[in-house]
């Protein structure tokens, strides 16, 4: 029976994914024969597939806003101890007198792609009978497509990973094959029903946006802000369309379905990406991986009840602190 791990994008938020990962092959033992990530979550699924944890904790917890843009568009500083994010002007206004199409550059991201997911590593899956899948909006033929390791050669493969996780217009333009690419949660956040039709009988889904609306945003303040908003609404209606229609084709194909919502809300803009943040979410996603796997097995053994009661207070409380 096949098995499929699928990682929703989520820009920083990945790092709650990498724990619930973690969690699911390290401590679950879960094995999987295919992966498919969008935005973020292809730049995990080379790692996961060839089981390689703890170097991808490493990156996703070591990373920092220099790691991703060469030219950032976001300024970040805190007010009375609150993280406020705003527009850098000058670095916008230098990528157009530069005719770039984009307010911000990601070419570091690029080169961070090429360092990490190596050309032996490439190799090793494609030596193995696992396939690794990368979602990319095509804007020129305005088509949602699905990468298959199996079919791309090296640098192609790292174009598509980089492509996948290009937050246009704060992000860099995939220009290749005469066609403009940018980020695949434009078309797919959650590729499930992609997985069902690649031969999936099990999937287990990572989804880096709470399962119910917990916030209310703020005004938009900037065009820019206001462009921000428009974007995450647009991308939390699409992703509740995947998930549906995930749901819908597993039920009518007899596919055993696992969610893996954020408890909590982690970030208003996961462009950014703190180091300190991103480990604590590591560790939030691990204890939510299990705290839920608990539950289900509460069903079974009663005495595990006050033990995720305990569990789930400490790790609110902790989020709640930290965030």
């Amino acid at each position: 029976m096949k098995k499929a791990l699928v990682i929703s994008g989520g820009g920083s938020k990945g790092a709650f994914a990498g724990g619930v990962a973690e969690y699911l092959m390290k401590t679950r033992g879960n094995d999987y024969d295919l992966f498919l990530g969008t935005s973020t979550g292809s730049l995990m699924i080379s790692h996961l597939a060839l089981d390689m944890v703890d170097e991808l904790k490493e990156l996703y917890t070591s990373v920092n806003q220099s790691s991703i843009f060469s030219n950032n568009p976001f300024r970040v500083k805190r007010v009375h101890g609150v993280k406020v994010i705003s527009i850098r002007h000058r670095s916008t206004f230098w990528n157009f007198l530069n005719g770039r199409k984009t307010f911000g550059e990601s070419k570091n991201l690029r080169k961070l792609i090429k360092k990490n997911v190596t050309l032996e590593m490439y190799n090793n899956i494609r030596k193995s009978n696992k396939d690794v899948v990368v979602t990319v909006s095509n804007l020129t033929a305005n088509q949602v497509e699905y990468k298959s390791i199996r079919a791309c050669e090296y640098e192609d493969f790292c174009d598509w990973i980089w492509g996948s996780c290009n937050y246009v217009p704060f992000m860099s333009l995939l220009e290749k094959n005469h066609c403009q690419y940018a980020d695949g949660g434009f078309g797919c956040l959650v590729p499930i029903h992609e997985a069902i039709k690649r031969g999936a009988k099990e999937i287990d889904a990572i989804i880096l946006e709470t399962e119910i609306t917990q916030i209310n945003r703020m005004p938009a303040k900037n065009p820019f802000s206001l462009m921000l908003d428009v974007f995450d609404f647009m991308l939390e209606h699409v992703e509740k369309h995947n998930v549906t229609i995930g749901k819908l084709s597993a039920k009518h194909q007899d596919v055993k379905l696992n969610l893996y919502y954020t408890p909590t809300v982690l970030t208003k803009n996961s462009l950014v990406f703190d180091k300190k943040e991103m480990k604590i979410w590591w560790k939030a996603g691990f204890d939510h991986a299990k705290f839920k796997n608990d539950t289900l097995m509460s069903d079974f053994r009663p005495e595990l009840i006050e033990n995720k009661e305990v569990e789930k207070g400490l790790m609110e409380s902790n989020l709640d602190e930290n965030i």
